[in-house]
């Protein structure tokens, strides 16, 4: 199976142990292991047997992954190493040869190319910059003209941080009931208080982790929910694969799961104070661009230079040790992937060198 090269991940591999001012990090400020477990007020760790644990995933880390939903039930859910792996998993599962995937652009490259190498044609939709990173209706019509097999997005969009519309949500769900498609959303970035798209449309499949709203990227802990036939047969797939996730790593989730409320607001109360210093800066520097997301962690810094994204990431990285992944990697230029989730003095001081360097 040939697949091409991940340039998001090749870009962060290369670069990111480079960086002192981290401006493209997607994940919140990541808590220590010893933070996590500090938070084991039930001495749950003490009691960890080390074997496969439940195959599909422990009964109480499935009850709390569930509170984060409006629908559903436990059996509705499979754990993952992590949403990438959870994200292949179903596609591995619902995709043949020849089948037709609609995707959007600029989102993560797995999306495309993952069914790309399964043999998948694959249509994209561009999402407008002009339009708030929204997507065309018009366009999202005359793509359904032919049968569309699988539809993948995420929601918020990685790099743009887009919320789709619910009007255009909608539209989606209608065209997809018509020719029963399935949805696949990639919900990594999804703040628990926006709906999932598994709870809106009867064949959405949405898929989700503890790296980024949770800041436990390095506990590779993810999961899927999604209706039932789907869930059984990507358990039986799941077999060949991971067979499980492991008592340790369940439990390890399962306290951060039950302390949710209190990460969730620790997280945004960081991605706020960001916000609010990025809306100063960006009136301050008039060649900078961007569009605030609502929710997430990550958006699409747009400059006023004709520097390819690429030069520009590397000038920056090289002489003052701010780290950004271009946009090129997302077949995007003049941008840069700028996460909102790092601390408030790295995030200002990160800010105040990419105008400087812009400037020079």
């Amino acid at each position: 199976m040939k697949i091409a090269d991940f340039k998001v991940e090749q870009w962060m591999n290369a670069y990111e142990g480079k960086a002192v001012f981290n401006m493209t990090d997607t994940c919140v400020s990541p808590f220590t292991y010893e933070q996590l477990t500090a938070m084991d007020t039930q001495h749950l760790l003490s009691m960890v047997k080390l074997d496969y644990g439940t195959i599909t995933g422990d009964v109480l880390v499935k009850k709390e992954i569930l509170k984060m939903y409006s629908t559903g039930v436990m059996d509705q859910i499979t754990l993952a190493q992590g949403c990438l792996q959870a994200n292949e998993m179903v596609m591995e599962t619902l995709l043949e040869p020849g089948d037709h995937v609609l995707v959007y652009t600029p989102s993560y490259q797995q999306f495309s190319e993952y069914p790309k190498s399964l043999g998948c044609i694959v249509t994209e939709l561009e999402l407008h910059e002009e339009n708030q990173w929204q997507a065309s209706i018009a366009a999202l019509r005359n793509a359904f003209k032919e049968n569309i097999d699988l539809v993948i997005l995420n929601n918020p969009n990685n790099p743009t941080g887009t919320v789709f519309a619910p009007a255009y949500l909608s539209e989606l769900f209608t065209l997809c009931k018509k020719q029963g498609t399935y949805i696949l959303c990639d919900e990594v970035y999804r703040d628990p208080s926006i709906p999932s798209i598994s709870d809106l449309y009867e064949k959405g499949i949405a898929t989700s982790s503890l790296s980024k709203m949770f800041s436990l990227a390095g506990l590779r802990f993810g999961w899927i929910k999604g209706p039932q036939e789907i869930i059984d047969a990507v358990n039986v797939r799941r077999d060949y694969s991971i067979i499980s996730t492991g008592p340790l790593a369940d439990t390890l989730a399962l306290i951060a799961l039950q302390h949710a409320s209190e990460i969730l607001q620790r997280s945004r109360a960081i991605i706020n104070q960001n916000k609010q210093f990025l809306r100063t800066w960006l009136l301050q520097n008039p060649s900078f661009h961007f569009i605030m997301p609502d929710v997430g962690t990550v958006g699409f810094l747009k400059y006023d230079a004709g520097i390819p994204s690429v030069e520009f990431a590397k000038g920056i990285l090289q002489q003052y040790g701010v780290f950004y992944v271009p946009g090129s990697c997302f077949n995007c230029e003049q941008h840069l992937r700028l996460g909102l989730t790092a601390n408030a003095e790295q995030f200002q001081k990160g800010l105040q060198l990419t105008a400087d360097y812009l400037k020079k």
